[in-house]
């Protein structure tokens, strides 16, 4: 595996547990080389992120908005930062230069971006890994609300395998880094 794409918060949270994860996966990362390829910011766990993974010599592709890079809330000190038109082009170069996704807690922009590649994978456009790093059981609703869609008949139960679950940032990344048939 060479990059993984990470979804997170531009904001902190109220938990220091998400920073501290943040900082482990960041660390993770840069041990096992493998690429960081996020949005680009510099505020709340995206920053924490990609700081964590330069402080530790790895390398950080940040992939922000035009309008959002105007707004100077992009992170000048990257490996490589790519400015696009607008969200859907972010998502979508994110996407295509990374080997699979993790999610860390964040907000509706995170878990948007979460379900639009849960989707991709639910139909076939995409095969990549998904997985969720738990942090302090931050996605335990989520998955209580796709159980409930199971439950009404909206959603498939196979489409529980979709995705890794784990609140270890090691753990997350080797299951990621497996799925793809590497030691």
């Amino acid at each position: 595996m060479k990059r993984l794409c990470v979804f997170c918060g531009s904001s902190l949270g109220r938990r220091e547990a998400y920073g501290t994860k943040s900082q482990d996966l960041g660390r993770v990362l840069a041990e096992k080389r493998i690429e960081l390829v996020y949005g680009g910011g510099n505020c709340g766990l995206m920053g924490v992120l990609a700081n964590a993974v330069l402080q530790h010599g790895g390398k950080v592709i940040g992939v922000i908005p035009e309008e959002l890079a105007a707004k100077e809330v992009g992170h000048n000190g990257l490996t490589d930062q790519h400015v696009v038109a607008g969200m859907h082009e972010r998502k979508a170069l994110m996407s295509q230069m990374s080997d699979g996704f993790i999610a860390l807690p964040g907000g509706l922009g995170t878990l948007e971006e979460l379900f639009e590649v849960m989707t991709w994978a639910q139909l076939g456009l995409q095969k990549k890994p998904i997985g969720l790093l738990n942090v302090e059981g931050y996605f335990d609703p989520v998955l209580a609300l796709i159980e409930h869609g199971i439950g009404e008949g909206f959603v498939k139960p196979e489409y529980r395998n979709l995705w890794m679950l784990s609140a270890s940032p090691v753990e997350i990344v080797d299951a990621l880094t497996a799925f793809c048939g590497e030691p």
